[in-house]
């Protein structure tokens, strides 16, 4: 299983002005890797969380406060826990880290 995950916030963090909201990445990222990777959909889990919301799992947690203690560009992008893409991720950087795992 491959987890793609994306860490950010409703609101765009200020040196990313202009640029795609964390959702909209969330969801830009599913549809490209769905299109790339089509018939391989059960490879993937896609996860988006919310760096200001309360997380339950410990992981999860760690990494957000990361996220906003060492002032790293939202959304923030893992793959299978490597970051692989902040602020304004490239898709060639996602696809170069899913490839070693498949």
């Amino acid at each position: 299983m491959i987890k793609v995950s994306v860490y950010g916030a409703k609101v765009v963090c200020a040196s990313c002005v202009g640029m795609p909201s964390s959702t909209e990445t969330y969801e830009w990222l599913q549809a490209a890797i769905g299109r790339k990777y089509e018939g391989q959909e059960e490879k993937f889990h896609f996860e988006y969380v919310d760096i200001h919301e309360e997380q339950e799992e410990e992981e999860k947690r760690a990494f957000a406060e990361r996220v906003i203690e060492d002032d790293l560009f939202y959304p923030v992008v893992l793959v299978n826990n490597e970051i692989v893409g902040e602020g304004n991720p490239r898709l060639k950087d996602v696809y170069e880290e899913i490839e070693k795992y498949l």
